[in-house]
């Protein structure tokens, strides 16, 4: 693991280099709302191996070891903007410092709006993105409040903790913008028309934060875009359905440079 400068910024970043070394562009993980590095587990290192790429997985600010946010709740909160900032500022520094021109994009959940909103402006081989957010719905609302219920009187804050070095800075700024009447607004369809790299959506019949109409809607984009929905499957494909979704990004890849 090591800790790269980024904007003023000391973010965490995992290097996943295949023996012999890997071909075609490297994959980029961009994690969700509540993600880091240590979350993902061992799946990146598993889809590098399926699809012969390289990879790297990084923490945002005030995610896993990254470094944190200061009053997290008052000045430090997220903007609406966020996953904006993310996408247009934040990634193509850390693109440009690892040295990385044409990424492979796979975003799970906020990671994925992230990944298409930056696909929507800047040059990717691909966009791979799981039970992405383009709108806020109701129900995705309904989930993040049960989540916060979750967190102050249940066990979801010691769950949390062995993933993040300050678990209340990473669970406040998602879930206080989330549940802020500012966030209703969200909408990056509009920012989606413009995307003409591959893109494949994936998402799980059964996620609790967001129907269908989330992977539905990303289209039509200018390039080619493929959906995919995972029957037995939650907010997570990776972990709820790992072989079959490591199969389809790895077949989706395939041809590509």
């Amino acid at each position: 693991m090591e800790r790269l400068l980024v904007r003023g910024v000391r973010l965490e970043v995992q290097r996943i280099a295949l023996p012999g070394g890997g071909r075609g562009a490297p994959l980029i993980f961009l994690h969700e709302g509540l993600g880091s590095v240590a979350m993902w587990r061992d799946w990146p290192q598993k889809m590098c191996e399926a699809t012969g790429r390289d990879g790297f997985v990084y923490s945002r600010r005030g995610y896993g070891g990254s470094e944190p946010v200061p009053e997290v709740r008052g000045t430090g909160r997220l903007r609406a903007d966020y996953l904006h900032r993310e996408a247009f500022d934040v990634l193509p520094e850390l693109l440009r410092q690892l040295g990385v021109a044409r990424p492979v994009l796979v975003g799970h959940s906020d990671g994925g709006s992230i990944a298409l909103l930056h696909a929507s402006r800047f040059p990717v081989t691909a966009c791979v993105v799981m039970a992405p957010h383009v709108i806020v719905e109701d129900v995705s609302v309904r989930s993040i409040a049960q989540a916060r219920e979750a967190y102050e009187t249940g066990g979801l804050r010691a769950r949390l903790e062995r993933y993040h070095a300050d678990v209340d800075v990473a669970f406040w700024q998602w879930n206080d913008i989330w549940l802020s009447h500012e966030f209703g607004s969200f909408d990056i369809r509009p920012d989606c028309k413009s995307i003409s790299a591959p893109v494949l959506a994936l998402q799980g019949e059964d996620d609790p934060y967001g129907t269908l109409r989330q992977i539905d809607e990303i289209g039509p984009t200018q390039g080619p875009f493929e959906r995919e929905v995972l029957p037995q499957c939650g907010h997570s494909p990776h972990r709820d359905q790992p072989g079959r979704t490591t199969a389809r990004i790895a077949a989706f890849l395939q041809p590509l440079p």
